[in-house]
């Protein structure tokens, strides 16, 4: 009954779900790791789940909370390389790296976005360290095929 005095039908309304799928993603299988990477770098960025830079890398690193460490190709500091390989190594903390520094910048959040969603000014990085994934998704599970593949 509603607050008016009218006698309104409470019958239950069957559900029915329906898969909504997005044009442009790929199949499970044919997900890139690149595609992945970017996925769960955005999702673990949201949770508060990112260390970048070396400072921040590798103290999460000795201190063992990182699932995962992106380090980039094109970094010229040769120590900078040799310990976060070392770390992960050490840790057996598994390890991808990725050619373009501004690439990983951009995954990892650091630019900013115009009105478009287009990155602008973005900010190389060197080194990215993941502490928390965040919710479970496809692009995780590729991650995790491609290391046990390993």
């Amino acid at each position: 009954m509603s607050d008016n005095g009218e006698h309104i039908d409470e019958t239950p309304v069957e559900e029915t779900q329906v898969e909504v799928s997005a044009e442009g993603a790929a199949p499970k299988g044919q997900m890139s790791i690149e595609d992945a990477l970017k996925e769960v770098l955005k999702r673990s960025l949201v949770n508060d789940g990112l260390a970048r830079g070396l400072k921040e890398a590798t103290k999460a690193l000795d201190r063992r909370q990182a699932h995962l460490c992106v380090l980039c190709e094109s970094c010229d500091e040769e120590a900078y390389t040799k310990l976060i390989e070392a770390l992960c190594a050490e840790h057996k903390i598994n390890l991808i790296k990725v050619a373009d520094a501004k690439k990983l910048g951009e995954m990892a959040g650091l630019c900013v976005l115009d009105r478009e969603g287009n990155p602008r000014k973005v900010v190389g990085c060197s080194c990215v360290v993941v502490k928390d994934f965040g919710e479970d998704s496809e692009a995780l599970h590729v991650l995790t095929e491609f290391f046990q593949s390993q």
